[in-house]
């Protein structure tokens, strides 16, 4: 065979076109906003009481029927700071990814009621978002800097 044919036969490799951004999924962004929760609990001593609402997880048939048993709720937000501030008794967290996810009818409902029994309620687009909201409730700056800001997801 002639070395010329095989030098034009072999393709060269092309750049491979640009993937998107992975969106982390609503458990990688609650995992961050705990992260960052158990850092900065010396310098917002309340975030100790910070705590998930496993309310959303799937789950086998008989462990859902169980749950609902003992209370599990739907729509029931993800997380809950129970510090009463500015007038409200605490602050419920219904933590969505930063691209795509929508709250449901339950969820609505819920906040609804909670707002109307004096509790703050919001829907954050990622843990970013969530800190700046927690931050907000306390009363601290949105912008204060992060000084044990160390990069990362969960910074």
């Amino acid at each position: 065979m002639n070395p010329q044919a095989l030098c034009t036969s072999v393709r060269r490799p092309t750049a491979s076109p640009a993937r998107p951004t992975p969106v982390p999924t609503e458990h990688q962004e609650q995992v961050a906003l705990m992260q960052w929760a158990r850092r900065h609990a010396h310098q917002y001593p309340e975030l100790r009481l910070l705590h998930a609402i496993p309310n959303g997880e799937k789950r086998s048939r008989s462990v859902a029927n169980r749950l609902k048993l003992e209370g599990v709720s739907p729509g029931v937000p993800d997380l809950f700071l129970p510090t009463p501030h500015n007038g409200s008794h605490g602050l419920y967290i219904e933590l969505k990814r930063q691209r795509g996810g929508s709250v449901s009818a339950e969820q609505k409902a819920w906040h609804i009621e909670l707002r109307a029994q004096g509790y703050e309620v919001v829907v954050a687009k990622g843990w970013e978002a969530a800190v700046a909201a927690i931050r907000r409730y306390l009363g601290a700056g949105v912008h204060e800097t992060d000084q044990s800001n160390s990069g990362g997801a969960a910074a």
